[in-house]
């Protein structure tokens, strides 16, 4: 275990006695909401601690209370109340024990809810995997300060951020507060102005499996504990919706998965591995959400009348390689071997999860896992894979993971940023690069390596490409009288045209016979909204669109 020994030794050196090195202190925030923020801040000597807050630099209005610090525990407080779409300016003070001599961190600044009509951008990024060696340290550094430049409201990790589950039995409680506690050096460099959303791995170890192994004593109760202790995930209130499960040993709500609206989105966050209980590596059908989850994705996209929905998992299924690839079997697709057998394995749940975000309009599905930058498209729904932000060879996830994929990829490492208005959403590549490979001029650390729009925009990108692999036509959209619905492919089975409502209810059908390509919906009687037009064939084959009615 020397790994873990000389992150102790890290730690000795970061979090340092009070006799021989000056204080230092981690600002983490989180779980933003529409009036308030929390702050986990995390002392290396005992502090009297208070943060004050306000709506200008350096005029701050409001204040915590002051409490002290505990040796190795973040002072965890929320600021609040908070007016919604606000920008905020904060301020650590702190002061030792007993002294009448305040000392104060730097100004940060975060923003409140947006409301709907606003842009907005926020970061993404996967697989941080310094935990072992996979991902080098001083390029993640340069990743994170190209993060500080978006002015993003938030910030995601898709996963494999602490690990470790490579030495499941060996690992232990210490040797993963150590491993959670190492991220805060990096994370506390933007952190503390970009709230952290973490959506989790399989190298976290927080599975079903492992849960089920010699309980409380393992990996996953573990690292479920640490995370929570040093990183404030969302967990279900007024604002956020999310597992109202209440776990043992002092896990509690475990805050893996949720969900929240910012602006004109909606944001789905799933844990694609808690419900896992069979075996290490879930395969096939052994792969689940668990009835639980499954259901409340459903329940919260249906729920959902926001313009864009996007929904995060560190991967299809949990486990194999690609995005579109594994997209149409078993719990995802409802294929197995080229055959429907999701009615036989999963009894009673209304359509494979690929179906419901297209049928419920989502715009993209991101994830990590593959350690590239990908981007591919099913049934309108785009498949986005989050490139790696510490890969200092450029490299790992396209030699390993490429072939995976059928559409764009692309090397290097880096994040990606997110640019969402009321009708257009885009997303850059921003590639990072080490300060001595920026020396030829050939490459430019912060460079867009690759964009594209989805929604109307005023300027689209790479649109053409994605429209062309699109099988299904409306027009007029807006509508107002009647709708003309076209598939590019005629086929030897009939099809099934509906017109379904934001309450998931259909108003109207029309089957489309075989070897015809086109077909009218009247809409005289037609409420004034937001539909979805659905087709779809015995094979369960889906296509969806968005159509606006006008009065």
């Amino acid at each position: 275990m020397c790994r873990i020994t000389f992150l102790f030794f890290l730690f000795r050196l970061f979090i340092a006695p009070f006799s021989t090195a000056a204080q230092t202190f981690t600002e983490i925030l989180g779980r933003p909401t529409n009036q308030s923020v929390t702050i986990s801040a995390l002392f290396s000597q005992v502090a009297q601690v208070h943060f004050e807050y306000g709506t200008s630099p350096g005029d701050y209005s409001q204040s915590t209370p002051m409490v002290t610090s505990e040796m190795g525990k973040p002072v965890v407080m929320d600021f609040q109340p908070l007016l919604p779409n606000t920008r905020y300016y904060y301020r650590t003070f702190y002061q030792s024990p007993g002294s009448s001599n305040i000392h104060k961190g730097n100004e940060h600044t975060f923003h409140t809810q947006r409301p709907p009509g606003s842009t907005f951008r926020f970061d993404l990024e996967a697989d941080e995997h310094l935990y072992d060696k996979k991902g080098v340290s001083n390029m993640y550094k340069v990743t994170l300060q190209n993060q500080s430049k978006d002015s993003a409201d938030f910030m995601l990790s898709l996963g494999d951020i602490f690990g470790d589950d490579h030495t499941p039995e060996e690992t232990t409680s210490a040797d993963m507060d150590a491993l959670h506690k190492d991220y805060l050096q990096y994370l506390g460099a933007v952190c503390h102005s970009i709230p952290f959303f973490i959506c989790l791995g399989n190298h976290e170890g927080e599975s079903g499996y492992y849960l089920n192994q010699t309980p409380p004593e393992n990996i996953a109760v573990y690292g479920t504990q640490w995370r929570k202790f040093y990183y404030p995930n969302p967990y279900p209130n007024d604002f956020y919706s999310g597992n109202m499960t209440e776990e043992p040993y002092g896990v509690g709500k475990p805050e893996n998965y949720f969900s929240w609206t910012w602006g004109d989105a909606l944001f789905v966050v799933l844990d694609v591995y808690r419900d896992c209980a069979v075996n290490e590596k879930p395969q096939k059908w052994d792969w689940t959400l668990g009835e639980t989850q499954y259901n409340w994705l459903k329940q919260t996209l249906e729920n959902s009348h926001s313009a864009h929905k996007f929904v995060f998992a560190h991967h299809t299924r949990g486990q194999g390689r690609g995005g579109v690839a594994t997209a149409t079997g078993f719990e995802w697709g409802g294929y197995d071997g080229g055959n429907w057998k999701f009615d036989t394995y999963r009894p009673g749940w209304a359509m494979p999860i690929h179906q419901l975000m297209v049928t419920n309009g989502v715009d993209i599905f991101f994830q990590g896992h593959d350690h590239l930058y990908a981007k591919e498209s099913l049934d309108g729904l785009v498949y986005q894979e989050v490139p790696m932000p510490s890969d200092s060879t450029y490299e790992i996830g396209m030699l390993a993971n490429a072939d995976a994929y059928t559409d764009v990829t692309l090397n290097g490492t880096g994040h990606l940023r997110v640019t969402v208005s009321p009708t257009c959403v885009t997303v850059d590549y921003i590639r990072a690069y080490l300060p001595a490979d920026t020396l030829s001029g050939v490459y430019h650390n912060g460079e867009i390596a690759y964009t594209y729009t989805v929604g109307t925009c005023a300027t689209p990108t790479e649109t053409a490409s994605v429209a062309a692999k699109q099988s299904l036509v409306i027009f007029p959209n807006p509508a107002q009288v009647s709708l003309v619905v076209q598939t590019q492919i005629a086929t030897a089975f009939d099809r099934t045209i509906e017109l379904i409502n934001l309450q998931g209810i259909v108003v109207q059908t029309q089957v489309l016979k075989q070897g015809n390509t086109t077909c009218t919906l009247l809409l005289q009687d037609t409420i004034p909204g937001v539909y979805a037009i659905r087709c779809f064939d015995l094979h369960h084959n889906i296509m969806v669109k968005t159509l606006v009615v006008h009065p």
